[in-house]
């Protein structure tokens, strides 16, 4: 019994040893306090990263208030929380970059159409979602959907219901290497139909399985004489037709 207790013994930490733990515990945690209630570590600059100039603006202006906050101390939920509630903002990650600047990286929404009501215009992205008006007449380059004049624009919110499978549509066509070649989008009843900027017609017929039908639109496009063709009909995939 006598070995064994002495066998017990050397795995006693001796106070000696003890003392040097206890002295490291407390230097982590002095260190931890001074970076984070201390300006040794203080956000002196606020890197927007992924956004156009504007939004980089309108990002940095969000959350000034993190500026002379130590970067231990700022909250990366909190932020993004802020940040995503920027109608422009799609997604965002925050990161540190010691020891003074805050990392912000921006997804921005894309806008694929510019809605119209009456003189107003603004831009909306493929999911119907309303991110900035525009001044009228701008952003020539994306398609127009006209609303009539009673419907309620707001942004940040999304465009009346009916007119949102014509955003789905759009951003599809962009997938489909077809964005930037359309014109207008016209919807009857359930049938959908993008028109391109020569005038050719794209009928897509019932809204689904837009994606494929746009990809077919597009190979067929590759095969007609575009200058002698007034439609191409992909409402039955499996049958286009040129006419």
């Amino acid at each position: 019994m006598a070995g064994a207790r002495l066998d017990l013994v050397r795995f006693v930490p001796s106070g000696s040893s003890l003392l040097v733990t206890f002295g490291i515990v407390v230097a982590v945690g002095v260190a931890y306090w001074i970076a984070y209630a201390t300006p040794v570590f203080a956000v002196e600059r606020i890197d927007v990263r992924g956004a156009p100039p504007a939004l980089s603006r309108e990002v940095t202006k969000a959350i000034v208030d993190v500026e002379g906050t130590s970067l231990v101390a700022v909250d990366a939920d909190e932020v993004e929380g802020t940040l995503r509630m920027l109608p422009e903002v799609a997604g965002v990650s925050v990161d540190r970059a010691f020891p003074h600047t805050l990392v912000v990286k921006v997804a921005p929404e894309r806008p694929v159409a510019v809605v119209r009501r009456g003189e107003t215009s603004w831009l909306a992205t493929g999911a119907g979602k309303v991110v900035r008006e525009i001044e009228t007449g701008t952003e020539r380059s994306l398609p127009r959907l006209w609303l009539a004049r009673g419907a309620t624009i707001r942004i940040g919110a999304q465009i009346p219901a009916g007119m949102v499978a014509a955003t789905r549509a759009l951003a599809e066509a962009h997938g489909a290497g077809l964005g930037g070649r359309v014109k207008g989008v016209r919807i009857a009843g359930d049938e959908l139909t993008l028109v391109l900027r020569r005038g050719l017609e794209l009928r897509l017929g019932r809204i689904a399985d837009v994606g494929m039908k746009l990809v077919i639109a597009r190979k067929v496009l590759g095969l007609v004489d575009v200058g002698s063709t007034t439609y191409i009909d992909v409402s039955v995939p499996q049958r286009p037709v040129a006419g």
